[in-house]
């Protein structure tokens, strides 16, 4: 939408405003299968014409946008390098929910029958979230659950895998379910699990930390500028299960650890309430109508 936008702003005479969220001509050649890597690996891939064309309209439309707004220092970094103007590129991060009133989380675990150490993971089940580092991993920490809450197209060959690592009972995948359920998910959980091999501002993570869940995650894209390790969670790099299998002992492991954890979680995201977020959002919008 991007250049339709911009060539729509442009016959109209009216300013252009884009909330960048990813490299859309990395997304479309994900779909197509015509690249199978991260984001960051795709920056330096050359392409054929296609991909020269598509980068070049797309740095165009971006070059007639006043404002380009990143919500994390991560993607800006990644459209710097796209030669936009840095003056015009802003980080303004996505909000933290607001958070409607939820039962305890005693209540919660025995409504979603939880029962024991459990993690949980809520998103679209695709290769981007790397979830298959997360059974192996899982497998290799007797005694904890995953929830995995979403729906997409790696759900039955991680369900296969589930199978194939003996995690029958131990990873229960929920299917696609409300914005509260994950809300209600993560406050019953101990903690919330993100395997990703790339991420750019992952809203879950947000999700959770406002509801008091630590997240244990791989240290991809921004991720880390809201998970700060041993503060408000654990980081891990990408790709190895063995690390977060690590990181999972040592957070079930460490009663005093996981209390700290838990406490600093909703503190951590206070920043990100969506009155400051909205009214950053709206000064951006009004200095693009003065000019």
């Amino acid at each position: 939408m991007v250049r339709r936008a911009a060539l729509g702003a442009a016959l109209a005479r009216r300013p252009l405003v884009v909330k960048l969220v990813s490299d859309e001509v990395f997304e479309r050649m994900q779909r197509s299968g015509r690249f199978s890597g991260s984001l960051d690996a795709f920056q330096r891939v050359g392409g054929g014409p296609r991909v020269r064309f598509l980068r070049r309209t797309r740095g165009w439309a971006l070059r007639r946008a006043s404002h380009v707004l990143c919500p994390s220092a991560y993607l800006r970094g990644v459209a710097l390098g796209w030669e936009l103007d840095p003056e015009r590129v802003l980080v303004i991060p996505n909000p933290a929910p607001e958070i409607p009133p939820l039962p305890s989380r005693d209540e919660l675990r025995a409504e979603l029958a939880l029962e024991g150490p459990t993690l949980a993971f809520a998103g679209r089940l695709g290769v981007q979230k790397d979830l298959g580092v997360a059974l192996e991993a899982l497998a290799a920490v007797p005694g904890v659950t995953l929830a995995i809450a979403g729906d997409g197209p790696e759900r039955e060959p991680l369900q296969r895998r589930a199978r194939e690592l003996g995690l029958d009972s131990r990873a229960r995948f929920l299917g696609a379910v409300s914005r509260e359920t994950v809300l209600r998910l993560f406050h019953a959980a101990d903690a919330s699990l993100l395997s990703s091999s790339w991420e750019n501002f992952p809203h879950t993570v947000v999700e959770a930390l406002a509801v008091g869940c630590p997240v244990i995650a791989t240290a991809v894209g921004g991720v880390p500028e809201v998970v700060r390790d041993g503060e408000n969670g654990l980081l891990v790099p990408p790709g190895e299960p063995d690390a977060l299998a690590a990181a999972i002992r040592r957070f079930f492991g460490d009663d005093d650890l996981r209390r700290r954890l838990a406490e600093a979680a909703g503190g951590s995201v206070a920043e990100y309430a969506e009155e400051s977020v909205f009214s950053r959002i709206e000064d951006e919008l009004e200095l693009a109508v003065r000019g």
